[in-house]
């Protein structure tokens, strides 16, 4: 059933956790985010009154964790796509995958071991998805049925974890798909998903969908934020869902809360799904979705500062965004730490998705992976936190960052002879060291090269950093 009473008075939410002080020193789907197209700038955006710096605490944290969860869990299938492309042999039909919620029930749902595990595995902030493709609810919304509290739990989740966030003071984004399969102002509800899973705008019932989906994205700004982060996931043009008054409600009504670039409209940041661009991302070249090919242009460019465009490549540890305990082609630790350093080393984010189990914890090989990054950042965080892109953009033994007048090289691939050679490096080096054990290394620079003598064995495999100082 779909109200469409108001909501509210609203209040204006901004994350007061997040400090100005910590500026920086220097999609997810199987088969697809429905209907890719492209984007354009949102004027309002960029001349709406905003707080300074206000995406000075995103770039600090580089490292964040996504989470997709909800009944679905249930059965061990993808989230929503299952009823959206069913040919992809999810082995669920239509009607069992939309009762699931009536069976669902995670009682042992803990949002503050979530924070704690994300917080020992190095993640600065966290996004959640309060509603994905199917339509349902993680969140006791005022405006319809179909979510979280008619099930067995009944207790709201996005409730639970906000309260948590902000009780340890951890930034909590909020995902919200604008396809709906469950809305019948999205689409007929008379036809199988599979039909009609694109939406149809035409339909008279269309002006109600985007009421609904305003009042909802309201709902979550207002009674459980503060929104660190809005993440939309419906890449098209946006006139379909009149993305530019959507952008710029969330301005007037939540102004630190960042806005992903998958509504139609650029606002904050790019989101790259399951790869990473190949050289620093720019103003005009779009990257959204799982294609790279569309970013193929920014290979090995350095940008002036004014160029970049800030940007999250978000991934999956295994192959699915929702828990699957049939999906074992688990990403290793090491893949997973040098892909932190690859997006970083290009100055983006980082969000690395869990798909929780029914039952509400987050299963053992995605913990172990997590907290194996979170050693790793213990001893060289300095080298991901709050760094700019690199100068060194065509390493061939592994990646660079910066911060400051210090150069950061992470190390993938380490030489045999003892002798690390690196090429490009136009500023003198005043100082060499192994930035896990502070031990000075050797160099000698020329022109054209600085050449560091390093140990004949790789101190980290998974990736060693080495730190010059520069003038």
């Amino acid at each position: 059933m779909i109200r469409l009473a108001g909501v509210g008075t609203a209040a204006t939410l901004a994350p007061s956790y997040i400090s100005s002080s910590d500026a920086p020193r220097a999609g997810h789907h199987p088969t697809g985010t429905p209907a890719g197209r492209g984007e354009v700038n949102h004027p309002d955006r960029e001349q709406a009154e905003q707080p300074p710096n206000r995406m000075a605490w995103w770039h600090e944290a580089k490292f964040g964790m996504f989470i997709h969860w909800g009944p679905c869990s249930l059965a061990s299938v993808e989230i929503s796509w299952p009823i959206m492309v069913p040919e992809s042999k999810w082995g669920i039909t239509q009607e069992q995958y939309v009762n699931l919620y009536k069976k669902f029930n995670p009682v042992q749902f803990d949002p503050t071991a979530w924070i704690e595990l994300a917080k020992a595995a190095g993640q600065r902030y966290m996004v959640f998805t309060t509603k994905h493709h199917d339509g349902f609810c993680m969140f006791d919304s005022s405006f319809t049925d179909y979510k979280i509290s008619n099930t067995p739990y009944r207790k709201d989740v996005v409730r639970m974890l906000a309260d948590a966030c902000r009780e340890n003071s951890m930034p909590l984004g909020f995902y919200y798909s604008p396809p709906d399969m469950h809305h019948p102002g999205y689409r007929d509800i008379s036809k199988m998903v599979k039909d009609n899973w694109h939406g149809e705008p035409t339909r008279p019932e269309w002006p109600l969908y985007l009421e609904y989906m305003g009042m909802q994205v309201r709902e979550l700004l207002w009674h459980y934020g503060p929104a660190a982060v809005i993440w939309f996931d419906g890449l098209d043009h946006q006139e379909k869902y009149d993305g530019y008054r959507m952008v710029r409600m969330i301005c007037e009504h939540s102004p630190a809360t960042l806005v992903n670039n998958r509504i139609g409209v650029s606002a904050d940041f790019g989101t790259p799904e399951q790869w990473v661009p190949k050289g620093i991302p720019v103003k005009g070249v779009r990257i959204a979705g799982t294609n790279p090919e569309e970013a193929s242009a920014l290979q090995g460019r350095l940008p002036k500062p004014a160029e970049f465009t800030p940007w999250e490549t978000c991934m999956t540890i295994n192959d699915t965004w929702a828990y699957n305990k049939n999906d074992l082609n688990f990403k290793s630790t090491k893949f997973l730490i040098q892909t932190l350093a690859d997006v970083a080393s290009k100055g983006g984010n980082f969000l690395l998705n869990v798909g929780p189990t029914p039952e509400g914890t987050i299963q053992p090989e995605f913990q172990e992976r997590l907290r194996g990054i979170g050693e790793w950042l213990k001893i060289n965080g300095d080298s991901i936190y709050g760094t700019t892109y690199g100068p060194l953009q065509s390493l061939t033994f592994g990646r660079s960052t910066a911060k400051g007048d210090t150069l950061y090289l992470h190390v993938f691939d380490w030489p045999r002879n003892g002798k690390l050679e690196v090429v490009g490096l136009e500023a003198r080096v005043t100082e060499a060291r192994l930035l896990a054990t502070k031990t000075p290394l050797l160099f000698t620079q020329t022109e054209s090269a600085v050449t560091l003598e390093v140990p004949t064995e790789m101190p980290d495999t998974n990736d060693t950093v080495i730190s010059l100082k520069t003038s």
